[in-house]
């Protein structure tokens, strides 16, 4: 759904969108939609703008990445409301730096005649998953000797912890 500006000039626009999982494009993060994604909610035109919105709604999907521990499969589950603001972005070119205050770091910019809504929910997505993505809490990660899933396996393997400045030492004390 692209939500455009000259749209809301008249009304506010409400939206019940629900996108199938290959529908939304993570691009190189390396999460994925399990599920459906469902957003509702609503963009307005702010008053006294003629080209400044707000962006007001919900999503919900489950997301799925791989763990950083063990590199299985790891699932997500996404619950989250966002209230967000735009504007265009050539009112923020300008080259030169400026003091912004904390409302103006709240604000996203488009290009264009609006925004598409996927690229929204993406965006709140990936804003809501850890940043430390794991199967489980407990998961006890790869064996750094043989490789092996330590959930699924109990490897005896040690890894040895050595320290190369002593190798020459080590050598003479053998001699």
């Amino acid at each position: 759904m692209f939500i455009k500006i000259q749209d809301l000039e008249t009304r506010k626009l409400q939206f019940d969108e629900s996108y199938a999982a290959d529908e939304l494009d993570f691009g190189e993060s390396g999460v994925r939609a399990l599920s459906r994604a469902h957003a509702t909610g609503v963009a307005e035109l702010l008053p006294g703008t003629e080209d400044q919105f707000r962006l007001k709604g919900h999503v919900a999907l489950e997301a799925g990445a791989e763990c950083d521990r063990c590199l299985g499969a790891a699932a997500f589950p996404v619950e989250a409301d966002f209230d967000l603001f735009y504007e265009p972005a050539s009112e923020a070119a300008g080259g030169e730096e400026i003091a912004i205050d904390e409302a103006d770091a709240e604000t996203g910019f488009y290009v264009g005649d609006g925004i598409e809504l996927k690229d929204v929910l993406v965006e709140q997505v990936l804003l809501q998953l850890p940043m430390q993505k794991l199967c489980r809490q407990d998961c006890k990660g790869i064996c750094p000797v043989c490789g092996s899933d330590r959930n699924a396996v109990t490897c005896d393997c040690s890894a040895k912890a050595g320290d190369d400045r002593w190798a020459a030492l080590r050598d003479i004390a053998a001699n």
